[in-house]
């Protein structure tokens, strides 16, 4: 039987709303460079930064469970001027963050 895949946890928020900057900034480059930079990418970006905020103040520090807030609360987003979905953004999200916890995500390390 393989093993479960361990949680990964950010470290208490000392300033969840430097850290929504800091996301809002690097997903919306993020955005630009994926694809091709967009209005509404900033939009996404700043939507995104707030659910991250808000669960993150509620003392959210697991990434799962902050994909999972992206996803559900980005659903109410309005993507028709947009190639990407909240799907996309969560994952994105979710790459930013291991990253910068220095986590290697490729080939299911």
């Amino acid at each position: 039987m393989a093993e479960p895949i361990a949680a990964i946890t950010l470290p208490p928020a000392n300033n969840p709303q430097d850290e929504g900057v800091w996301l809002e900034n690097s997903l919306r480059a993020w955005l630009d460079a994926e694809f091709i930079p967009e209005l509404t990418n900033q939009s996404i970006a700043q939507r995104a930064a707030q659910v991250f905020v808000r669960h993150r103040m509620e003392g959210e520090n697991d990434v799962g469970s902050l994909v999972i807030a992206i996803v559900t609360e980005m659903q109410e987003f309005d993507f028709s001027k947009s190639f990407y979905s909240e799907f996309a953004i969560a994952n994105a999200m979710s790459d930013l963050l291991l990253d910068s916890l220095g986590i290697d995500r490729c080939c299911g390390q």
